[in-house]
């Protein structure tokens, strides 16, 4: 009986070798799985970052050039209104003229008024 549990015994040792080799196949497996997994994510996140950075970048451009389109028409309009304030006092500088030469040229004495 002893020759029988001998043989049991490797048996059983055998069995368990087998059984640790196929925990540890499996557990290899598992972390190979995990790292291509996590691979997998880190190319995902980098696609849809790059997808936003680009629609960003396009909404961007897009909204710069309306920003410089209102630039150039509120440069048009200030420059129209300073051709027309030009023109105002080229047609009133003769009138301003004689009135400082008149105000400055006939005196009107009068008593100031902390002297009353």
């Amino acid at each position: 009986m002893s020759a029988q549990s001998s043989t049991g015994i490797q048996t059983l040792l055998e069995a368990e070798k087998e059984a640790q080799a196929i925990v540890a196949k499996a557990r290899a497996y598992r972390t190979q799985k995990l790292k291509d997994a996590r691979t997998e994510a880190i190319k995902e996140i980098e696609a849809y970052k790059s997808a936003k950075e680009a629609e960003f970048k396009k909404f961007e451009s897009e909204h710069s050039s309306s920003n410089s389109k209102a630039e150039e028409e509120a440069n048009a309009s200030v420059q129209s209104e300073l051709i027309a304030i030009k023109e105002a006092a080229a047609k009133a500088k003769d009138k301003v003229v004689a009135q400082l030469i008149e105000a400055i040229a006939t005196p009107k004495p009068t008593l100031h008024i902390n002297s009353q």
